[in-house]
């Protein structure tokens, strides 16, 4: 295999298409097997979803009744403890997930100082879960403890602090990525910026690299859903809607009032997925009403919802989120209609 060193642009560009085919490969073949319901190993059935995109497995929110009366910062409190609560919840690590992605649309002391203790999380699907929490904040206070998880027994928590440390410019884990990028030829990552991690054996097994990349794209496929490595298992099963939450992801980026409204009666979606698209789609809207609809869906019975309208509401209201890249910017200026 001939190898090119990743740097510059060029390499950044090429990564992103990348991604993106597998992201396609991926959400085409949860498409299929969402249609049939058939678990694509071809060894059995995959479990019914219902009409709201649940499936065996899932866990649903407990139930919560919005008080009669709350003040701005009643709200913002209730917003922080549904988040601190889920990622506190030591039976269902999925919950913990579902938690770091919501947390990931912020970027406040408090959701980072959350993200970094859900770093040695004993479960692997929070750790990876945590690392791309970090990444999608593009913290850089956070980098230290990526770097720690560069030697992670879990080869899947690796190479995502790996490729997540990559993305923020940090190159510490380029010795993890060559060692992928090598596949089953043997490299020597001493002479990378001096750095010498311990390299996972199955980062060099090609069978296992292929799941690797699939879980990845997984993960890049359900967004703010947070379903971590049994993200497949989530895709196969699921009746959710991911067509109309990845239109709802785009159009989200124009700030218009026809869409503005649009978004605003998606929040009544029979569908979670829907749901909790248009409720990120609506976090960067600062009008009480906005915020307050939002709100409301602190009763939601389904966790990607309520943590995802937990992490929107605070937005609304003035905690700081991601930086945003000039290019988005430029292109969600309001137009005039």
């Amino acid at each position: 295999m001939t190898f090119v060193k990743m740097t510059g642009p060029r390499s950044v560009r090429a990564g992103l298409v990348l991604a993106l085919v597998c992201l396609v490969s991926a959400s085409g073949w949860a498409q299929v097997a969402a249609t049939k319901g058939q678990d694509t190993s071809g060894k059995g059935q995959t479990a019914p979803a219902t009409a709201d995109g649940q499936v065996t497995g899932d866990v649903d929110a407990p139930t919560y009744a919005l008080p009669k009366t709350s003040t701005p910062e009643d709200r913002a409190r209730e917003a922080w403890t549904i988040l601190t609560e889920a990622i506190g919840d030591t039976k269902h690590a999925q919950v913990r997930t579902q938690g770091l992605a919501a947390l990931g649309l912020l970027r406040a002391p408090r959701s980072s100082k959350m993200i970094a203790d859900s770093m040695i999380d004993p479960d692997v699907d929070v750790r990876v879960a945590a690392v791309l929490a970090a990444g999608q904040t593009q913290d850089r206070n956070l980098t230290t403890n990526l770097r720690n998880l560069l030697d992670d027994a879990e080869p899947q928590v690796a190479f995502a602090a790996a490729t997540t440390l990559w993305k923020m410019n940090d190159r510490s884990g380029e010795d993890v990525l060559l060692s992928v990028a090598s596949g089953d030829r043997s490299t020597n990552p001493s002479v990378v910026h001096g750095t010498e991690h311990k390299i996972n054996k199955d980062l060099h097994d090609p069978g296992k690299l292929a799941k690797l990349g699939a879980m990845q794209a997984g993960y890049m496929l359900l967004g703010p859903f947070g379903y971590g490595i049994a993200a497949f298992q989530f895709m196969r099963q699921s009746g959710g809607n991911y067509a109309r939450a990845a239109a709802i992801e785009q159009i989200a980026q124009e700030k218009t009032e026809p869409i503005h409204k649009e978004l605003l009666s998606d929040l009544e979606d029979k569908d979670q997925i829907v749901r909790a698209a248009a409720t990120k789609g609506l976090m960067d809207y600062r009008d009480k009403p906005t915020s307050m609809a939002i709100y409301a869906l602190f009763a939601d019975p389904k966790y990607p919802v309520r943590l995802t309208a937990a992490a929107a509401y605070l937005r609304t209201t003035g905690t700081p989120g991601p930086p945003v890249a000039a290019v988005a910017r430029a292109s969600s200026a309001p137009r005039k209609h």
